[in-house]
């Protein structure tokens, strides 16, 4: 059981220096008009935008919403463009193939996934998301929510890795890396049995105010790891899957509710997402359900240039008394909770 100040002091320690220059937001451009900031994507050599859509929402409203968001996320400086094989049985994937890559490919950089449990599955799903996207390569695959450390073996056990080596070998995939939603045991046990592969760049997990204060804490206990061996970091959650709110809406539908909402009883939205880009994170990847939250996200971006050490440290004190620190992140499976 660790104390508010010793947590609070961790915490600072972890993620000392890791502020952009703030001066540099929306002074590069390309083609389509001032880009985002960049960030360094671990030991890729590559950059990509420190905000990224999510590829979730793209498959569930209209055509026209969807296409929408897409083009007013090219227009605001996005350049960085989530997916997976599984999001609404593909029609995600379908939709960046029409509305994406055929415009845009040469100046994004795009994400895929794959929840296979077996190498010959996850060959055949590789196949069909290149497929659906119109795209002979994408930039980065991602092996999808590992489930818990038993999950990460059997996969391994029936070859998974072996399917991203190949695929890295063809050139399918430039990069690769691995996704883990409720267990940092399992992303620990992924990067125990991978270790010296050389295979991964790149892990998404969850990155919010509440995770830190959990144990395991992907904050705490997984984000060192990786930054020690300098795996990017991809960020999402940052809301908790939306159970942040006094209510989780998706397009209109209400999912859940809560008589004490951290947002906005204890924090903004504004100042939770912000919390994810004060880590040591590439990028952080947001779901919007339509255009003007998406611009409301980009508009977050550009006023980072109030953040300090001293905002995230307040807002870590903020959220240490919240009385739903257990309840709030569903999706984990092995955590306990060390304050609150």
């Amino acid at each position: 059981m660790q104390s508010r100040r010793e947590f609070l002091m961790k915490m600072a320690m972890l993620t000392s220096g890791v502020m952009l220059p703030w001066p540099s937001i929306l002074s590069q451009k390309d083609k389509y008009g001032a880009i985002l900031p960049y960030r360094k994507l671990g030991n890729t050599g590559e950059k990509i935008t420190m905000l990224g859509l999510g590829g979730f929402h793209i498959g569930q409203p209209s055509e026209a919403e969807a296409q929408a968001m897409i083009e007013k996320a090219i227009e605001k400086g996005i350049r960085f463009f989530d997916n997976a094989h599984d999001y609404h049985k593909g029609e995600s994937e379908k939709r960046y193939g029409k509305f994406l890559v055929p415009k845009y490919r040469d100046e994004v950089f795009i994400m895929t996934k794959s929840g296979a449990k077996d190498y010959k599955t996850a060959k055949e799903e590789l196949e069909r998301s290149l497929s659906r996207m119109k795209t002979d390569q994408v930039d980065l695959w991602q092996l999808h929510s590992l489930k818990n450390p038993e999950d990460v073996d059997s996969r391994i056990n029936n070859g998974v890795l072996k399917a991203v080596e190949e695929a890295l070998k063809e050139k399918k995939i430039r990069y690769a890396g691995f996704t883990c939603h409720n267990s940092p045991r399992a992303m620990l046990r992924m990067l125990e049995q991978a270790e010296g592969s050389g295979l991964f760049s790149t892990a998404q997990m969850p990155i919010n105010v509440i995770d830190a204060y959990s144990d395991p804490s992907f904050i705490n206990h997984v984000l060192p790891q990786l930054n020690k061996q300098n795996i990017a970091v991809l960020g999402m959650k940052s809301l908790a899957d939306g159970r942040f709110f006094e209510k989780k809406l998706r397009f209109g539908r209400e999912i859940w509710q809560t008589e004490t909402p951290l947002i906005p009883d204890v924090i903004s939205v504004e100042e939770a997402i912000q919390f994810a880009w004060t880590m040591p994170i590439s990028s952080l990847i947001v779901g919007t359900d339509n255009v003007s939250m998406l611009e409301e996200k980009i508009e977050f971006v550009k006023r980072m240039s109030q953040v300090d050490e001293e905002y995230r440290k307040n807002l870590l004190a903020k959220i240490s008394d919240y009385p739903l620190l257990k309840k709030v992140e569903y999706y984990k499976k092995d955590r306990d909770y060390s304050l609150g």
